[in-house]
């Protein structure tokens, strides 16, 4: 098994919000407030570094919206790689809920 780098809570809520479906940063940034019920609050900066590491990453891409009224906003969507990233950070965060559980 692979080791993979722990993920920052900022990617984890960005590649969570992406994995139920394209959105743009306003959006993802509302969303995640609203699932952490306000504890995790992503800035704009935060929000732009993001996505641009994620982008070289190769785990998430921009897309066109075909809504109209949507044609400035930037959205994004998770690539088969970001899915895969998302995917190995839930595995090793039930494993470590797992080892909890044990005690």
């Amino acid at each position: 098994m692979k080791k993979t780098e722990p993920m920052s809570e900022s990617y984890f809520y960005i590649l969570l919000c992406l994995s139920k479906g394209a959105n743009h940063g306003y959006g993802i940034m509302q969303m995640t407030e609203k699932m952490s019920d306000g504890e995790v609050i992503i800035g704009s900066g935060t929000m732009y570094g993001a996505t641009s590491n994620m982008m070289k990453k190769g785990w998430i891409k921009e897309i066109m919206s075909s809504e109209p009224g949507m044609m400035r906003k930037r959205l994004y969507c998770l690539t088969e790689a970001g899915q895969q990233a998302f995917h190995d950070e839930v595995v090793r965060l039930k494993k470590m809920l797992a080892n909890v559980e044990e005690v």
